[in-house]
């Protein structure tokens, strides 16, 4: 499976803790095909009066539907019930048919973010469920080497691409002239210049190769 003009994709799907993580973990795929109809949704920092304006700058640049969630984003990343996320999922997601939906893998993109697992937990069960209708659902595939180097994309993932250098500059400017992250900051340090994600198109293989792997959803 790669995401290329040969995919019969046309509505698109990426679900997210924070804004920034759907330009981070994904940038380069939405940026690339710009012509897919783009949802993205945010489950977090809707009151935020930073990040807020900002998330709607970004996805208005990459011509793609947002919407946030208010979902509790302390400091103390308290548990939430898996029920509260999923209400909360629903609640942003369009009533609609995803082609492909997005979302963060079963460890994060790095360690550690509680929020990101949360989400991922609640979107992969209401695809399940089919609570949720999308053809695929891809999981951003990166990992951190227990915090010893920035995140860095699967190699072996599904899907691994080499951004063309047009397509991470924008990605780059994305995250540090309209979010306004510093060159010096983790986020901007961090932007891959590789993209990967992990490809199911049902959930039956969903749950096998996180069988093999001894990961739960």
């Amino acid at each position: 499976m790669q995401p290329d003009s040969a995919l019969p994709i046309r509505k698109a799907g990426v679900i997210v803790a924070h804004p920034d993580d759907e330009t981070l973990w994904a940038g380069g795929l939405l940026i690339e095909h710009a012509g897919w109809d783009w949802f993205i949704g945010s489950l977090c920092r809707a009151s935020d009066p930073d990040r807020a304006p900002r998330f709607s700058r970004v996805t208005a640049a990459l011509g793609a539907v947002g919407a946030m969630g208010d979902m509790d984003d302390g400091p103390d990343q308290r548990p939430l019930s898996a029920l509260e996320v999923q209400q909360q999922v629903l609640r942003l997601l369009p009533q609609t048919h995803f082609d492909v939906l997005l979302t963060h893998g079963p460890r994060g993109e790095y360690t550690w973010h509680q929020r990101h697992v949360d989400v991922w937990q609640a979107v992969a069960e209401l695809w399940r469920t089919q609570q949720i209708s999308a053809g695929a659902l891809w999981l951003f595939a990166y990992e951190d080497g227990g915090r010893t180097y920035f995140p860095r994309a699967v190699v072996d993932a599904h899907v691994h691409k080499v951004l063309a250098a047009s397509f991470w500059q924008t990605k780059y400017d994305l995250i540090t002239q309209v979010y306004g992250f510093r060159p010096e900051s983790w986020e901007a340090q961090t932007t891959p210049r590789e993209e990967a994600f992990w490809c199911f198109e049902t959930p039956e293989s969903l749950n096998a190769w996180l069988g093999q792997r001894g990961l739960t959803a």
